[in-house]
């Protein structure tokens, strides 16, 4: 994986569920370099509302999306936590 490249989170774990992100969330990788298998993620949200978090998801936590992204996705699912 590479900066900039779409990913989504394909396990819930509770270590990112505390800042908000939850399986199924989209984001981007924001640095061109990984550490000890983690890598730094971005993960927005629609229009100019505020990123949901931009937190550290290890390698096997997240698979890549050929296609983009879709930070709809992510707004619904953070819906889902918050009632």
């Amino acid at each position: 994986m590479k900066e900039l490249d779409c990913i989504e989170v394909v396990v819930e774990k509770e270590n990112y569920a505390k800042h908000g992100v939850h399986k199924g969330m989209q984001g981007w990788i924001c640095l061109d370099d990984n550490s000890f298998g983690y890598w730094l993620v971005c993960f927005p949200q629609y229009g100019e509302k505020d990123n949901i978090a931009t937190i550290s998801i290890h390698e096997k936590d997240l698979v890549f999306l050929p296609g983009g992204m879709d930070a709809r996705v992510n707004e619904r699912i953070k819906a889902q936590f918050e009632k």
